[in-house]
């Protein structure tokens, strides 16, 4: 199902836990990276923390910065 080499590339999307504390505070944590299917019709995610219960899950995709492999 998943291409070894896929993973070693530049993930497509980060993948992201946002929890909002109080009415205001709103905290991203990264929790995984996605990379796109060679035919296009989905995606593979690896996560290396699970999101918090009620949490929203987020993909973006990666700055230039921070374009490394999860």
């Amino acid at each position: 199902m998943s291409n070894t080499k896929a993973i070693k590339a530049v993930p497509a999307y980060r993948i992201y836990c946002v929890s909002k504390i109080g009415d205001k505070k709103t905290v991203w944590q990264e929790i995984g990276a996605a990379w796109k299917h060679k035919d296009g019709k989905g995606l593979g995610l690896q996560f290396k923390a699970l999101p918090l219960a009620g949490a929203e899950v987020v993909l973006r995709a990666p700055s230039a910065k921070k374009a490394t492999t999860a």
